[in-house]
């Protein structure tokens, strides 16, 4: 029973589209072979396979030169194709965060994302799985964060103050542990 449900495709297919983030298959030119229906949501419903990934997801670099995705000058640095290839060439996971800009409808989009590779073979090629998870709520954190003088408590968007375990437990999703540093037990407990 395991055995055939594991070679059924439309089982593999289903768990793949249950996935959140969206993933591709793709081979060493950054060539789409699949995708799940999370990357389908940001790569529209057109057929993509053998399109390179630079040109099915609009990044402003693969319109820069007339052949696309992979022939700009800039994407001798780009993270997604590097990291695929150094997958497929090394045989191991490569994880990196990138900031990709994308031109959709006319105007510019600039979204942050993990990048993650993972090489397989199969039927005697290799290829890579390709995950990219929008870690832009993240980025948007590192800006400056307005905290009180005095208090230490943080401002949101919406002008409220909240603590700093509040804050981060909220939009950040983090608990903390207390503890005190050497310099305040010096300063606040031990005996003077």
């Amino acid at each position: 029973m395991k055995k055939q449900l594991f070679s059924d495709s439309d089982f593999l297919r289903n768990i793949f589209d249950a996935i959140p983030s969206p993933f591709f298959v793709v081979d060493d030119e950054v060539r789409i072979l699949y995708r799940n229906s999370a990357a389908a949501a940001i790569t529209g419903g057109e057929e993509i396979i053998m399109e390179r990934g630079g040109d099915v997801l609009e990044c402003i670099h693969s319109k820069e030169s007339a052949e696309g995705c992979g022939h700009a000058g800039s994407c001798r640095d780009c993270v997604v194709r590097n990291s695929v290839g150094e997958a497929i060439r090394g045989k191991k996971v490569h994880r990196r965060k990138t900031r990709m800009t994308f031109e959709r409808d006319g105007e510019t989009e600039d979204i942050h994302y993990l990048v993650t590779t993972s090489p397989f073979r199969h039927g005697g090629r290799d290829y890579s799985l390709l995950i990219l998870e929008d870690i832009s709520e993240l980025f948007e954190l590192r800006n400056i964060v307005p905290i009180c003088a005095w208090c230490r408590k943080i401002r949101d968007g919406e002008n409220y103050w909240h603590s700093v375990e509040e804050y981060f437990g909220r939009y950040l999703e983090l608990d903390f542990t207390h503890g005190m540093c050497e310099e305040c037990s010096r300063k606040f407990i031990e005996p003077k």
